[in-house]
């Protein structure tokens, strides 16, 4: 089932989309919808079926989440990590090392704040001249780390403080419009193998594509379990957050993100997310 939030009377509300149209869910937002699912021990598409209004209207999606938590794991995949150690100074390996150990790189990237939804616009840092999208699968989570479903998220992060310095990640990945999310939550039943899921990147300016990238969830170096069994070892992480799980896809410093650029994230099972680029005061 593919859920989300869409602006129903003026108002936030969860809803099921299908491809052309969407019934609302009065009265929920999804995170409370979640919550209230978790509660009850009840499935989150049967829930939302016996709520949703049995009259579908036209509209589109808006954040389909606002998370309690984005948490974000690193150098998943091995050609990404080996990548961003080239930009290190010589010999330093903190990715590659990452990727090889028994223990993942996890971090906090922030709160539902610093979150967008389709069409809107995501951040540059005005202190960064290497801000790049980093394309992702992001696990929806319920209580205890229980996955719930998937969206797409792009996970915009400031290439050259992260490359300066490792301590200074949190500033990389945390400032306004660095998490885009969208279009929609995928439930578990709905993707068969999360660990065989295709990712595209592709990022315009002025009408004309400057980069196109692609990956494959079965390239990640580690299962999506064992990141989130990680990510709540003495942390009980919220229902309703969310775990992005590292990108595939490496943006060259050549299509570092320029304000009016148009980005667009896409993966058959998980629609399409596209936003625009500006640059922050």
């Amino acid at each position: 089932m593919r859920l989300g939030q869409l602006k129903w009377n003026g108002v936030t509300t969860a809803a099921i989309f299908d491809h052309v149209s969407a019934r609302p869910i009065p009265d929920y937002t999804l995170a409370e919808l979640i919550a209230r699912a978790e509660k009850e021990g009840e499935s989150l598409p049967e829930l939302a079926n016996g709520l949703a209004s049995r009259h579908p209207v036209t509209a589109k999606p808006i954040i389909p989440l606002y998370p309690k938590e984005v948490w974000a794991a690193g150098s998943t995949y091995q050609d990404t990590a080996e990548k961003r150690d080239t930009a290190l100074a010589a010999g330093k390996t903190f990715h590659m090392n990452a990727h090889r150990a028994s223990r993942p790189e996890i971090v906090f990237k922030g709160t539902s704040r610093i979150c967008v939804g389709p069409d809107q616009s995501i951040g540059i840092r005005p202190d960064s001249s290497f801000t790049a999208p980093a394309a992702e699968i992001a696990i929806v989570l319920g209580v205890n780390g229980r996955i719930v479903g998937y969206m797409l998220a792009n996970d915009v992060t400031a290439q050259d403080l992260e490359s300066e310095n490792p301590l200074y990640t949190a500033q990389a990945k945390t400032f306004s419009g660095s998490c885009a999310l969208g279009p929609y939550l995928v439930t578990t039943d709905e993707i068969s193998d999360p660990h065989m899921l295709e990712i595209t990147c592709q990022i315009e300016r002025g009408g004309r594509e400057i980069f196109r990238g692609r990956a494959t969830t079965a390239n990640l170096g580690r299962k999506l379990d064992s990141l989130v069994e990680y990510l709540i070892r003495g942390n009980p992480v919220p229902p309703g957050s969310l775990l992005l799980t590292g990108t595939g896809i490496m943006v060259d410093r050549e299509a570092a993100l320029a304000h009016g650029d148009s980005v667009t994230i896409q993966a058959p099972q998980l629609g399409e997310l596209r936003n625009t680029a500006a640059r922050l005061q």
